[in-house]
């Protein structure tokens, strides 16, 4: 015996459970960005800070890059507090 009920109840759970929310622009927050700008030499530090100064993309002094602001970056930035200057836009 099977109850005719909970077969219909179940199609419309999966009707509901497939379809997928519509994102509008609204709910998309605005990303935020720093500038990242080499003020002094990464050649004299020590070689993790060389490396972070490398990933974040600054090879050259004043050279400067913008990214967005992430956790992961402020961490990069704090390892290289000393040879960057950061500038929120």
């Amino acid at each position: 015996m099977v109850n005719t009920e909970n077969v219909e109840n179940i199609e419309k759970v999966e009707e509901v459970v497939d379809k997928k929310p519509k994102t509008t622009s609204k709910t998309k927050k605005a990303k935020k960005e720093i500038k990242i700008t080499l003020i002094r030499s990464a050649c004299s530090a020590r070689p993790n800070q060389r490396k972070t100064c490398e990933a974040l993309g600054l090879r050259k002094l004043n050279a400067s890059k913008v990214v967005e602001d992430t956790p992961a970056i402020r961490g990069m930035v704090f390892t290289i507090q000393h040879l960057v200057k950061v500038e929120e836009l």
